[in-house]
């Protein structure tokens, strides 16, 4: 478990995006994308491509899914695409979209995936901003939600999650515990998804949950419009 003082420069992140948060969709969103485009300075900020615990939560998250055919897959918030390479290489005939709202990390996402460049893209675009006319059979949304705010805010992003779905397409969900209560709750709540999976690692360094959801499959498929106004951004 990691401990008090070790949180310390974590906390004080949170609380600058709690702060940030009480601000106006379309000024939020202003600051955010500023935010990540400053914070990717520099490659890999996170050390998502070398951190022992980054590496270990993906291959937890991986193992929590179901077997599938996945053809369409979406990666919210995917930064420089450490995960989103995973990802195509154990899917070689899926189409991937990564998704972010900072230009310098996906530029460098885009150079990562090379010759995957046909059938991994990359788009610069919030959560609620991003338009499909084909829904996804995966989704990941990870270590991305508590950017976005509280109540009304989470309830929208939830809603759109689960509208990217294809029928019986499967939502993965990674953020801290025990914040991931919270945070997973609205897609929890509804009735159109159910949740398959769930593992949380309490004795990592920094615990979180994995939760997955599979989406009702007599649901019918349509085109996925973003929403009119809001700017609820990924990482």
């Amino acid at each position: 478990m990691a401990s008090p003082l070790s949180r310390i420069p974590e906390l004080l992140h949170r609380t600058l995006f709690r702060t940030v948060s009480l601000l106006g969709p379309r000024a939020q969103g202003k600051v955010l994308h500023r935010y990540f485009d400053w914070w990717h300075r520099r490659p890999d900020p996170w050390s998502l491509a070398t951190d022992a615990y980054e590496r270990r939560k993906y291959r937890v998250t991986l193992d929590e899914l179901p077997e599938g055919t996945y053809a369409r897959i979406l990666e919210v918030g995917c930064a420089e695409g450490v995960f989103t390479q995973t990802l195509a290489a154990l899917w070689p005939d899926a189409v991937i979209t990564g998704l972010d709202v900072s230009e310098r990390a996906l530029a460098r996402a885009r150079e990562r995936a090379g010759g995957d460049g046909g059938r991994v893209r990359f788009v610069h675009a919030d959560l609620l901003r991003h338009e499909e006319r084909e829904p996804y059979d995966l989704v990941f949304c990870a270590e991305t939600l508590y950017y976005i705010g509280r109540g009304d805010r989470l309830r929208r992003a939830s809603e759109r999650l689960r509208a990217l779905l294809a029928p019986g397409g499967v939502l993965v969900l990674v953020h801290p515990w025990p914040e991931a209560e919270r945070l997973h709750g609205f897609v929890d709540g509804n009735p159109t998804v159910t949740k398959v999976a769930e593992r949380v690692e309490r004795d990592a360094s920094r615990p979180y949950a994995v939760s997955v959801y599979r989406a009702d499959s007599s649901r019918p498929t349509k085109a996925v419009r973003p929403a009119i106004d809001g700017d609820i951004t990924s990482k």
